[in-house]
């Protein structure tokens, strides 16, 4: 896991470390939006209008991160609209690579060029820092729009609605405030929490993750025996942000990240929720098992030393979920 610095890349580990072993995320460089008619968004600068065919995605399937931003391509129907590359699962010396030699993975579709950090760097000669997935590239400008995928699936959301006539709103005003605290919970306990307990260094760093994970995952599973998505009766982002980390517990986080105090399959709601939103259109095309297992188990290496990849239980995900 190497990263930029003043535009050098080099091999040491990012500091994503605290003095007491517990995993740091830090915060994503790149952060304007797109918008139906360029105006500026919450952050950044203007100038991004929603165009077909000007924007361009790259990803990894086996990033949760990045998978988000392709359920969110997928549900408002942006296939057409935006191009998508994506990188190899390993993340070895080099980081992201634009091999093809993995079914799936496309090489650089734009540029052609060998590495995501040269993506990058294009856009950021100089840039210090690490690079990761999403990112979100304006063809037109030449330019980084955003490297953070909690804004890139809001924008999908909207921005592009008035060219797909696509209406679907995961993130409706009236819920907003609403969503805004389980999203919150949601991602420091579980989305993040997984990694602060798989990388943490100290026992006590990931007593204290593992912990809130499995609180959390409970306070789901009770939540969701009272209605069929995390809001009520109609799916948001919450339910989506959610989801790329489920769909990844038991092949990954459960062994690979010590997060074994309970398999997903053992709650009752949450394995039938998790295969409600895997069995909607579209959803399973981009949700692909070999990626996620052989990028955790290969590339991190100070989690698996020996880089050996499991065998794995075999899981059906198109049983039905009976949460009509």
């Amino acid at each position: 896991m190497g990263q930029l610095t003043d535009g050098v890349w080099t091999t040491a580990r990012a500091d994503t470390g605290s003095t007491d072993g517990a995993f740091e995320r830090p915060d994503q460089q790149f952060r304007h939006w797109i918008t139906s008619d360029g105006a500026p968004g919450p952050t950044g600068e203007g100038g991004f209008a929603a165009e077909p065919g000007r924007y361009h995605l790259y990803v990894s399937y086996a990033c949760p991160w990045a998978n988000r931003a392709l359920f969110f391509r997928r549900l408002k129907g942006l296939e057409d609209l935006i191009g998508v590359s994506v990188v190899h699962p390993d993340m070895l010396a080099e980081g992201w690579e634009f091999r093809t030699d993995f079914d799936g993975a496309t090489g650089d579709r734009v540029f052609g060029l060998p590495y995501l950090r040269d993506v990058y760097l294009r856009a950021a000669p100089e840039m210090t820092g690490r690079v990761t997935v999403p990112l979100l590239w304006d063809l037109q400008r030449d330019c980084i729009v955003s490297n953070e995928s909690a804004d890139i699936i809001r924008m999908f959301n909207g921005a592009f609605d008035g060219l797909t006539g696509n209406a679907d709103d995961y993130w409706p005003e009236n819920l907003r405030v609403a969503i805004a605290p389980v999203n919150e919970r949601i991602y420091d306990t579980v989305n993040n929490g997984v990694y602060r307990a798989g990388f943490a260094t100290s026992q006590s760093a990931y007593d204290a993750a593992a912990r809130a994970l499995f609180e959390t995952l409970d306070w789901l599973e009770a939540r969701l025996d009272r209605s069929r998505y995390l809001m009520g009766a109609r799916a948001t982002e919450a339910d989506w942000r959610l989801f790329s980390t489920l769909v990844r517990f038991d092949p990954v986080y459960h062994t690979h990240f010590k997060c074994n105090r309970a398999w997903l399959r053992e709650y009752p709601n949450l394995w039938a929720y998790a295969r409600d939103l895997y069995q909607w259109p579209g959803i399973a095309d981009e949700v692909r098992f070999d990626h996620i297992v052989r990028h955790y188990h290969y590339s991190q290496d100070n989690v698996n030393p020996h880089r050996i990849i499991p065998i794995n239980p075999v899981l059906d995900w198109s049983e039905p979920h009976g949460r009509g």
